[in-house]
């Protein structure tokens, strides 16, 4: 059931001034144990990119370095890779604080985590998966209760014997049963939420987590709890703090003309499984709009599903980088003058810490309107441009992107530094700080 690989094989977004509560000391000294229990008893194309430069962690996580020999944290982290970097990107932070930290992370079989953690490196056990459908009354819940049982017994399991100092849940199907068997066996619990408005798992968990994480300010407002909630933002890749020139970054899509000083680079995300409305519309937009702006260029990720059908369409073209899955999203970011994307929190984090002008087209699928209010936030905060589904087609699309790129230079100017003043790049450096500092206040009370 669990694997570990202890090497890594790789190819593959305002920093916080929130304080620190009074009952959480700034630095730890040596953990003993773990609190003492209480009275109450995929096919796969994630790719996490590690960066070598343990430089860019911020100070304050560094003054952890040497502190604490034996803490061990399980993540809770799952689904969709909006889930799963958060958590990868906060035990990075925790490892350079502290690179004796033991970790697990927790997940379901056969899924996008079974295959992105343990290629980070990061030992990954499975428990049995527990999906809530929608509606919520819908016949096919009538075995929740069961699953969610199963579920938590396993989780239960696995924590007595990697018997963690604490658990942190970051989302997906699998976080829910494991935070409440971490609950179950008196251990700490915090909880990560990416989106501007929570989903029903970290809504529960909020009551009896110790700490929430919260990306926006608005977000406060939807916890009934408000005193728990931390603004940190979002945890982003440690590759995309790296600086990489544009011309280094697009010499490795376009080697022959990518590097011209006057080139337009759009860079189009559907996320790890495509979007079917995006690439409909890229591609009965993108041939006449590379033939009438000769300086253009296009980074085109169809998603894996949609890869097949997209390239027997699509013809080459020498400006024209088509792929399923992109492994270095620092270059992909680094290379590009516009972001077309849907609005996953955390594709949205990851513009705002790189700068990147954008036009998003929020899913509609999601039936809390994660998306659309995500997008409507990034539209206040980095002036986006915001295109909706029942909107979007190929005129729709093209206009916009000609209005940005082909528009004044000065719009684009003023959409990177909104973004980039709304950023929070040392998020996770922020949240593994407090990890630590939570878990030293439970060893001391002890």
């Amino acid at each position: 059931m669990a694997t570990t690989h202890p090497h890594r094989h790789l190819h593959l977004h305002l920093p916080s001034s929130y304080p620190l509560p009074p009952y959480l000391p700034y630095y730890p000294s040596l953990l003993s144990s773990p609190t003492k229990p209480r009275s109450c008893k995929i096919l796969c194309c994630l790719s996490i990119k590690h960066s070598n430069d343990s430089q860019i962690s911020t100070s304050n996580t560094h003054n952890h370095k040497q502190q604490t020999s034996n803490l061990r944290v399980v993540f809770a982290a799952g689904e969709t890779g909006g889930h799963i970097i958060p958590a990868v990107a906060i035990a990075d932070e925790l490892k350079i604080a502290n690179p004796n930290t033991e970790f697990l992370f927790i997940g379901t079989p056969n899924s996008m985590e079974s295959a992105s953690i343990p290629s980070a490196g990061y030992p990954f056990s499975s428990i049995p998966p527990v999906r809530l459908y929608r509606p919520l009354f819908s016949p096919r819940n009538l075995s929740l209760p069961f699953h969610l049982i199963q579920s938590t017994i396993h989780s239960f399991k696995l924590l007595r014997d990697f018997n963690p100092h604490i658990v942190v849940g970051t989302g997906g199907y699998v976080s829910f049963p494991t935070c409440l068997a971490a609950l179950f066996r008196g251990l700490k619990v915090v909880i990560q939420e990416q989106n501007s408005v929570p989903g029903i798992a970290n809504y529960l968990l909020s009551f009896l987590a110790e700490v929430v994480f919260v990306a926006y300010n608005s977000t406060v407002e939807c916890f009934p709890r408000k005193h728990k909630c931390m603004v940190c933002g979002n945890p982003v890749r440690l590759s995309l703090r790296q600086f990489v020139s544009k011309a280094v970054a697009r010499k490795e899509f376009f080697p022959r003309a990518g590097g011209k000083e006057e080139a337009k680079v759009i860079l189009v995300l559907g996320g790890s499984f495509g979007a079917n409305t995006i690439n409909i519309a890229l591609l009965n937009l993108y041939s006449q709009m590379l033939l009438e702006h000769k300086n253009w260029f296009i980074i085109w990720q169809t998603g894996v599903e949609a890869y097949n059908e997209m390239e027997s369409l699509v013809r080459i073209h020498p400006h024209l980088f088509l792929t399923p899955f992109l492994h270095s999203m620092d270059l992909a970011y680094a290379a590009a003058d516009l972001v077309v994307s849907r609005a996953g929190a955390m594709t949205c984090s990851e513009i705002l810490a790189t700068g990147k002008p954008a036009i998003l087209i929020p899913s509609p699928n999601l039936e809390e309107g994660h998306q659309l209010r995500n997008a409507s936030l990034m539209a206040d905060v980095a002036g986006s441009r915001v295109i909706t589904e029942d909107e979007l087609d190929s005129t729709t699309l093209g206009t916009t992107i000609d209005e940005i790129i082909a528009g004044d230079e000065a719009v684009m100017a003023d959409m990177s530094e909104r973004a980039l003043k709304a950023a929070k790049p040392d998020a996770s450096a922020e949240i593994a700080r407090h990890i630590l500092s939570l878990v030293e206040a439970s060893t001391k009370k002890k």
